[in-house]
């Protein structure tokens, strides 16, 4: 059940990201440049952690350093993937959109584009009329859940008149944007 763990790691990592980044965004004090001044720590932070980590695992574990084309082609895809949804994220949160609508919309959209993507890729043995109807109406749920989500989301609190934003941490001597 070890996965069970990771993939719950993953849920609360992902799930407090755009939260995290649109503070950050916001902590640049750059009304302009902010949300791009975040995503370079972003990288800065995917460079730590995607780079130096498993270089370091694979050096401990004595890997071997063969690297097929077809893998690193799919992993760099991969990665660009994710890097533009990311940056995505920022540019939504740049338009006007809050965490609590974007990562929703993401969050409840990813997993139906995954499954989509799959079926395509990997079609069922017994091709699509083997899939349980109860898969699709979970891929409606998902999409419903998110909508749902997104239109009744609880208001956020009232800021007091001269308080700083309360999404925003307060920087002495800084301006709040």
């Amino acid at each position: 059940m070890n996965w069970l763990a990771y993939a719950l790691m993953t849920v609360f990592s992902w799930g407090v990201y755009g939260a995290f980044l649109h503070t950050g965004q916001l902590g640049m004090n750059d009304k302009e440049n902010g949300r791009y001044k975040a995503f370079l720590f972003v990288g800065v932070a995917y460079f730590l952690t995607a780079v130096l980590a498993p270089l370091a695992v694979l050096v401990l574990r004595g890997a071997d350093w063969n690297y097929p084309k077809g893998g690193m082609a799919w992993s760099l895809i991969a990665g660009v993937m994710g890097a533009i949804g990311a940056f995505c994220v920022l540019l939504a949160f740049g338009a006007k959109g809050t965490p609590a609508v974007v990562m929703t919309i993401v969050f409840a959209g990813a997993p139906v584009v995954n499954a989509l993507y799959t079926i395509w890729q990997h079609p069922p043995e017994g091709g699509l009329g083997s899939i349980s109807p109860l898969f699709f109406v979970g891929l409606l749920l998902a999409a419903a859940g998110g909508g749902l989500v997104t239109l009744y989301k609880p208001a956020p609190p009232v800021a007091k008149p001269g308080a700083a934003p309360l999404h925003a941490p307060a920087v002495p001597g800084k301006p709040v944007h």
